[in-house]
């Protein structure tokens, strides 16, 4: 299922809109946050949690979340390991359109693999920041509000992350949040912290 061929008789349009352009008009700069971690570790809980944030601030932010590309774009595949390296290049062909058309984007994915992660670092650049949401096999079995991990464990469910398919942490992330340790407000504040010290924005003057 892995495309690797590059469409033949094509050539790269450059626009007069500019990614910086764009910036300037936004007052804020693109990056795409990609969250990472278990199932139930609060990946989609806390990225949308954080659009709130940006988007009462009026910045420009999207999120791609896991379940929602799989009913459209990915509604094709599968979760054998093969399907979800597709998964992920799709994904990251994705974040790096928002990241050209000036939006803060936010995908929400397992993303099991390190080798497909290290992938879509290479493809985006410097403003690819992995957000590893860390939290135990445990704790996340007792958030399963889907019943995935219950019916994983019955051999109900082939091939799911943590049960009978592997986890490969992140070992070196830009962030690592204990979503088990904290509440979605302190892990929130800790990411929007790191993007003031990134540039993406500026924190409003006090009054």
């Amino acid at each position: 299922m892995t495309t690797t061929q590059k469409s033949s008789n094509t050539v790269w349009h450059h626009a007069t809109v500019t990614r910086q352009r764009r910036a300037e008009l936004n007052h804020h700069h693109s990056i795409v946050l990609w969250f990472t971690g278990l199932s139930g570790a609060g990946k989609s809980t806390l990225a949308h949690a954080l659009e709130e944030r940006l988007y009462q601030m009026k910045y420009h932010t999207f999120v791609l979340d896991g379940d929602n590309v799989r009913h459209g774009l990915n509604g094709d595949l599968g979760f054998s390991d093969k399907d979800r390296v597709e998964n992920i290049r799709r994904i990251s062909e994705v974040a790096k359109l928002f990241l050209e058309a000036g939006v803060i984007i936010l995908t929400a994915f397992i993303s099991p693999f390190r080798a497909d992660r290290n992938r879509a670092r290479s493809l985006v650049g410097k403003d690819f920041v992995e957000i590893y949401c860390e939290c135990p096999l445990d704790v996340c079995e007792q958030r399963d509000v889907k019943g995935l991990y219950r019916r994983a464990r019955a051999g109900e469910i082939k091939e799911f992350t943590g049960i009978s398919s592997p986890y490969e942490s992140p070992e070196n992330p830009e962030l690592s949040i204990n979503t088990s340790g904290k509440n979605v407000d302190e892990c929130v504040d800790q990411i929007l912290a790191y993007l003031v010290q990134r540039g993406v924005y500026k924190p409003a003057a006090s009054a």
